[in-house]
């Protein structure tokens, strides 16, 4: 098997994060960071089975038609790739059969909520939770402090206790179809991050929690911790200039976001190369 770490970055339709996202692999280590248009998806010109680290990047899905991301969602579940009986969906099922890492950002978390790959609790394609409008009514663009569950299997936030990353969103808002939905992640500890005060303590209280997510949840992960969505941008702070006090503060080069990226290619070259 190649030793080339080969990432890519879908986007179309309302995307327009995807070259931030594809430069952030890279400054990570990836090798390849391609960024590919949904449509060559649906030609079958590209075939996930191709790469390692699959990006669901932020933006502003189909108008956010039917809801932030369903629209997406019901193309990537339905619609079948040309010369093919194989959705798009059903690649992705192959890929995440192979253990390899999805990461989904803002409209990319969801996206993958509304596919049903995340939570996943029982390795199906099934709806349990969504992402809503934020309880203050209005698009929400600020700086938000996160706390990561240490006990979680995510792959992403290995070795990482909180981290500091832009919000830009409407519709953030987590919720679960059930009680018993949202019990099993958090005693699974696949409630990765959560919205926090200044100390890192996981709060429901405006503006530290911008939306009103049901407790405080900012990013999921699945149970192999290879799934991994949230509505905060890494791909926005890569870089020390990237932080909103970066003239007044003494900061390290590499920016907080970019420690999910490298975490995603350690663990691909570890595990899968």
């Amino acid at each position: 098997m190649s030793k080339t770490v080969k990432a890519i970055v879908i986007a179309g339709n309302g995307t327009n994060c995807e070259r931030e996202v594809a430069h952030a692999c890279k400054q990570a280590g990836a090798e390849v960071a391609d960024i590919v248009h949904v449509a060559e998806l649906l030609a079958g010109r590209v075939k996930l089975k191709d790469y390692h680290f699959l990006n669901l990047a932020g933006g502003f899905l189909d108008g956010d038609d039917l809801g932030s991301a369903k629209a997406g969602a019901n193309r990537l579940l339905h619609a079948r790739v040309a010369g093919s009986e194989q959705s798009v969906a059903d690649q992705l099922k192959q890929f995440v059969a192979d253990g390899k890492l999805v990461m989904g950002v803002c409209n990319g978390f969801q996206l993958m909520v509304k596919m049903g790959l995340l939570p996943s609790l029982d390795g199906s394609f099934t709806q349990t939770c969504t992402l809503t409008h934020n309880d203050g009514g209005r698009f929400e663009d600020r700086w938000s402090y996160l706390r990561v569950d240490p006990d979680s299997p995510c792959v992403f936030t290995r070795g990482i206790e909180g981290l500091y990353l832009p919000v830009r969103h409407g519709e953030g808002k987590f919720v679960t179809d059930s009680a018993a939905t949202l019990q099993q992640l958090e005693e699974r500890h696949l409630s990765v991050l959560k919205y926090a005060a200044a100390d890192m303590s996981p709060t429901m209280e405006y503006p530290a929690n911008p939306n009103g997510s049901q407790a405080a949840i900012a990013g999921i992960c699945d149970p192999s911790g290879r799934l991994f969505g949230l509505m905060p941008h890494p791909e926005a702070y890569v870089h020390y200039t990237h932080h909103p006090r970066w003239t007044r503060e003494e900061l390290p080069e590499e920016g907080m976001g970019l420690w999910l990226y490298q975490n995603a290619i350690r663990f691909i070259r570890e595990e899968l190369l």
